[in-house]
């Protein structure tokens, strides 16, 4: 029987979900990449609740290029030191366009819009002394030259004891809400921690009149004593600097998502802590890291991954080229039964770590259903045996094991269960009566 799909909750109650192109197309990406992505989105991963395209950094880089920056690249600016898109690259850009033309193409296929954007102002316009759009300020007058990102020399950071510095924010942030951008991902924000800076552009944000959903990375130097400044100015903020297709990438993760989890999307102001995007499928295409490939993961830390970032409702953002990701890939992303960990579960936590056991559990905001989440970090093939009672089973629970689709006998104690090396399982224990897988 066809598991009916729950509607997605208000989307403030559940994590962004989407496609970012930095993982297959590093700073090089067209406007054909990602077009042929979002097709693909509409066509495959929409009815899942995947419905934002993401373009990542350098798009207004007319040189750009694979593994790595241009130094004193040719930015493509405006006349108020704003980026523009590179039309070599982005050609409906042309005549100062923008993104205008690309967005809505987005949005026709029902989609949202997002793009890359980095902390601070271009040098280029500073040395050009370039005005501050509707102000008397120029571009020199508001840059704080000693701010300066380590490893993109694109821009300055702002000197926000000068009000023209919250002007170019905002002018910054009003262009891309005419251009009809839905998700701004803000980059060198968490390394080191740039308190005014991130208020600064939430209140950008706020002042545009668009709805824009805020992501901040790389998060490097981002802690849960931030947690009140995050929740009061973004959506989502990374907990780590970028995530490859390493495992040792992965497993550093289940330290990090245990420590944020309690405070996912809670609050008044709710908001997600972001374990980075997802590595899978073709990715390093023009990468700023490796050659063109399939991802390194075996398919059972493929899994991990994945079963982390549910089980610890992170945001997902799809890292891998679509069009040309394997079959298998497409089918991690697109099971409703793992997906509805993400949208509906709540009391997410780590209950166990002992050697190379890792446990989670979440309860189903239906009141009666419950997950839990087996991990081995183990490098061989393990048999773990789980106490039914340490995962919340009761009396009449069936227990499903959602990768497989596939219900699991058990002697009403324990469950045994045989993982991969560095393999998981992501159980549902649900009444007898419940028809819904």
């Amino acid at each position: 029987m066809t598991r009916p799909v729950r509607p997605l909750p208000a989307r403030r109650l559940r994590p962004p979900m989407g496609w970012n192109s930095w993982d297959c197309y590093g700073t090089t990406v067209t406007e054909e990449e990602v077009l042929a992505n979002a097709h693909f989105m509409r066509d495959r991963l929409l009815d899942h609740g995947w419905d934002t395209v993401v373009v990542d950094i350098q798009w207004y880089e007319p040189t750009a290029r694979a593994h790595g920056y241009n130094p004193d690249a040719p930015l493509v600016l405006d006349a108020y030191g704003r980026q523009l898109p590179a039309p070599n690259r982005f050609p409906s850009a042309v005549d100062g366009a923008g993104f205008g033309p690309l967005a809505e193409r987005v949005h026709g296929l029902g989609l949202r819009f997002g793009l890359h954007i980095m902390r601070g102002i271009p040098r280029r316009a500073v040395d050009a002394r370039l005005p501050v759009a509707g102000t008397a300020f120029t571009a020199d007058q508001i840059a704080d030259t000693t701010s300066v990102c380590p490893w993109n020399s694109d821009n300055y950071g702002l000197n926000h004891d000068h009000p023209g510095a919250q002007a170019y924010y905002d002018s910054q942030v009003a262009q891309f809400a005419a251009w009809g951008v839905d998700f701004v991902k803000a980059d060198d924000m968490l390394f080191p921690y740039h308190e005014r800076e991130i208020a600064a552009y939430a209140r950008a944000v706020e002042r545009s009149g668009r709805p824009v959903e805020l992501s901040l990375s790389p998060g490097t130097d981002v802690s849960v004593a931030h947690l009140d400044h995050l929740r009061d100015n973004a959506t989502m903020w990374r907990v780590c600097d970028d995530l490859w297709d390493r495992w040792e990438d992965v497993e550093a993760q289940f330290a990090r998502m245990a420590r944020w989890a309690p405070w996912q999307g809670t609050g008044r102001a709710g908001g997600w802590a972001d374990a980075d995007m997802l590595p899978l499928g073709r990715i390093g295409i023009r990468a700023e890291r490796g050659e063109d490939r399939l991802c390194s993961l075996t398919r059972a830390e493929q899994t991990s991954l994945l079963t982390l970032w549910l089980i610890s409702r992170s945001p997902l953002m799809m890292g891998g080229d679509l069009p040309t990701s394997p079959p298998e890939t497409i089918e991690l992303l697109t099971n409703d039964e793992a997906l509805d960990v993400l949208w509906h579960s709540t009391g997410n936590r780590e209950v166990l770590r002992e050697g190379d056991l890792v446990l989670w559990t979440a309860d189903d905001t239906d009141g009666h259903t419950r997950y839990a989440a087996v991990f081995s970090l183990a490098g061989e093939d393990r048999e773990v045996a789980v106490p039914l009672g340490s995962i919340g089973h009761r009396p009449g629970h069936r227990v499903r094991e959602v990768w497989t689709g596939t219900d699991v006998p058990h002697d009403g104690r324990v469950l045994t269960a045989r993982l991969p090396a560095h393999g998981a399982a992501l159980y549902r224990l649900a009444e007898d009566g419940d028809s819904r897988e």
